[in-house]
């Protein structure tokens, strides 16, 4: 029988020398997962397609004033003209611009 020597496959600090482990590339791979995503949500809000809640602070009395002009406009209660004339006091675009959506009209 033969003696276990180092370079034959002994055990010690070489002993996973030349196999090839997945673990280091996973880990990457997961990092550069993590950092592609937040690219991407940080482009999509940057560009305002994507919106961040207020986390728990009160719409602003000029938001509550946008909500309501765009209920009445979609409820047909003033005409198209009206309502981009009293959009224009709030120095708002609409479609450029959205107006925050109250959540009593959100879809669940």
């Amino acid at each position: 029988m033969e003696p276990h020597r180092p370079w034959n496959g002994g055990h010690g600090p070489h002993e996973w020398e030349g196999s090839s482990s997945v673990l280091p590339y996973l880990g990457g791979f997961v990092l550069l997962v993590i950092v592609l995503v937040g690219l991407v949500g940080w482009y999509l809000w940057y560009s305002g397609r994507l919106t961040l809640p207020r986390l728990g602070r009160p719409p602003s009395a000029e938001d509550e004033a946008k909500e309501i002009l765009a209920e009445r406009f979609a409820r047909g209660d003033i005409s198209c003209e009206e309502f981009l004339e009293r959009a224009s006091v709030f120095n708002w675009i609409p479609g450029i611009e959205p107006a925050r959506v109250p959540s009593r009209m959100r879809r669940r």
